[in-house]
């Protein structure tokens, strides 16, 4: 398993108007390719314009095959268009990991 972990920094001020964005327009297009993801949150303290969520994979195949299904799709297309039209994102980091021998999703 691999995990996908995804670090966005918005526009100070424009972090609730991305997350509302994002929620109408990109969430259910998302989740129709990838699944539910395994942990998606803003930030509390430190860099407060900032979200992050986490993706799991079976491998870097299946990460690749889901991504460019996703990527075909028509509304996550018209999501990214406005997203970029509105510009609340200034920063993204992404960072696929894997679990330590000790971790299971199945622990939860």
């Amino acid at each position: 398993m691999i995990f996908d972990h995804r670090t966005y920094t918005c526009r100070p001020g424009t972090l609730a108007k991305h997350m509302a964005l994002y929620q109408e327009h990109g969430l259910a297009a998302q989740k129709r390719h990838l699944g539910e993801p395994v942990f998606y949150a803003t930030t509390e303290t430190g860099d407060v314009n900032s979200y992050i969520h986490v993706w799991a994979y079976e491998n870097a195949g299946d990460r690749e095959a889901k991504r460019a299904a996703m990527e075909a799709d028509p509304d996550w297309q018209n999501y990214k268009k406005l997203s970029a039209e509105a510009g609340y994102l200034i920063r993204q980091e992404n960072r696929l990991m894997v679990p330590t021998g000790f971790f299971s999703l199945g622990d939860r």
